[in-house]
């Protein structure tokens, strides 16, 4: 597991380096086209911050900024040439595949960061908070609402033209055996899993490698390049 950067910790500061991957990388990029998703929405959950959406928003923004430190981390492992968390290779290894649609890549990145940075981030920021998980769960499911709203409009804007039925068709096959919904309810109970073992750092490691490698190869299977 890469170790965290230290971030600013204000959204404010997780948008600006987003921002910034977004002018450095190319458009079609795989990390890029996942950047660019994960910014419209941690974006969204800044407004509804400052809008006075979030109850607790001291929570809120421990959680998206810890959230964010978890993919914000694995860019620069690979910037500095090291490996990244087994859940994000695959997005790495296929970022340039020209097999590899868009609307792939954007799931794929979701996957992993839902999959398994969310549940790691739960536990960051319940330490940073010292509060337990249920004290967040509002917070979660509030970020985990606007993901949900924003995945349909992200299949239909990345989803191929009817000019490209022959890709559309294994296409919305391949992805439509991946639900955010399901994705996210695996993750709160991973989440309370590795806050109830965390005095069992031996388990909570090898917990945390299983779920990993798990989420890595659905990435990996979202990732399946497909015919021109």
């Amino acid at each position: 597991m890469p170790q965290l950067h230290q971030f600013d910790p204000t959204v404010d500061a997780v948008v600006s380096r987003l921002r910034a991957l977004d002018a450095a990388l190319p458009e079609r990029d795989g990390i890029a086209v996942f950047n660019r998703v994960y910014l419209a929405v941690t974006e969204a959950v800044d407004r509804r911050i400052d809008a006075g959406r979030f109850p607790d928003a001291r929570a809120a923004i421990t959680l998206d900024v810890r959230f964010a430190e978890r993919f914000l981390a694995a860019v620069d492992t690979v910037a500095d040439g090291r490996r990244p968390p087994a859940c994000w290779r695959p997005l790495f290894q296929f970022r340039r595949h020209p097999g590899v649609r868009p609307l792939q890549f954007a799931l794929a990145g979701i996957n992993a960061h839902i999959g398994h940075d969310l549940a790691l981030a739960v536990v960051d920021s319940c330490r940073s908070l010292r509060c337990e998980p249920a004290d967040l769960e509002d917070e979660f499911d509030r970020v985990g609402d606007l993901l949900v709203s924003l995945e349909e409009r992200i299949r239909e804007e990345l989803m191929p033209g009817p000019d490209l039925l022959q890709i559309a068709d294994p296409l919305t096959h391949l992805l439509g055996s991946w639900s955010l919904e399901r994705a996210r309810e695996a993750t709160w109970t991973a989440a309370r899993a590795l806050w109830a073992l965390r005095r069992l750092p031996d388990v909570a490691e090898e917990f945390t490698e299983r779920l990993d490698t798990a989420v890595g190869f659905a990435s990996r299977m979202l990732l399946t390049p497909l015919p021109d």
